[in-house]
């Protein structure tokens, strides 16, 4: 225990110097050397088991420097998994939540936090209101996405499908683009050209109403766009 205690504090400098995959490397060390530990009481095993939470969730803070916000969240889960009440647990999946962008799982961690331990009321209010912003932030982008898209013409709708939703347009303009079975069940592969009234909204039916739900969302309706 004594040699671990020194490799994790090395990790604990890495870390601090910004040397994350280094540091992450010292951790995981420890961990793989207390599979060969067999404590002999129950205060040798708190003290084990709480020491291997710390590490674990020092692997995940790691991950989480990294960029790799879903292998931290797993890391945590280890931790979580054998106490759900863990509190540094939750922080630190919370955080990973956030980063990930699963605003919902992040804000109800953060809420267990306060329900299980009442004096870490301010980091959990602090860690909600970084949530609320970071939300926020998101919707105004997105908005600005959409609102982009109004202002290009119908040739260039297929353009812009990636800054909004790929697979959506994409799937529209595949199903406007397929061969149309009549209705004996054949396939008609003459191409017709739509009307011009057809041509100057036909842009618009791309989104309606299969993303009905987001312009919605944004305060647009059908009739404010034609």
């Amino acid at each position: 225990m004594n040699e671990a205690e020194n490799i994790r504090n090395t990790g604990n400098r890495l870390f601090k110097e910004g040397k994350y995959e280094l540091a992450k490397a010292k951790y995981e060390k420890v961990l793989r050397e207390f599979n060969h530990v067999n404590p002999q009481d129950d205060e040798e095993g708190k003290f084990f088991a709480d020491t291997r939470n710390l590490l674990h969730l020092n692997v995940a803070a790691c991950h989480l420097k990294l960029g790799e916000c879903r292998k931290s969240i797993e890391t945590c889960n280890k931790v979580l998994e054998a106490n759900p009440a863990h509190v540094k647990g939750l922080y630190r999946r919370g955080m990973a939540y956030m980063a990930a962008g699963d605003f919902e799982e992040a804000r109800a961690d953060f809420k267990m936090m306060m329900k299980v331990d009442t004096s870490t009321e301010s980091d959990a209010t602090a860690a909600l209101q970084k949530l609320k912003q970071k939300e926020q932030d998101v919707e105004k982008k997105a908005r600005k996405q959409f609102k982009g898209l109004f202002d290009k013409k119908p040739g260039e709708i297929a353009e812009a499908k990636a800054d909004v939703d790929g697979d959506l347009i994409t799937s529209e303009i595949q199903k406007d683009d397929e061969v149309h079975g009549d209705s004996d069940g054949t396939n008609s592969e003459d191409s017709h050209e739509a009307p011009p009234e057809a041509q100057r909204t036909g842009w618009f039916s791309l989104f309606w109403p299969s993303g009905r739900r987001l312009f919605e969302s944004l305060g647009i309706n059908r009739c404010t766009i034609l």
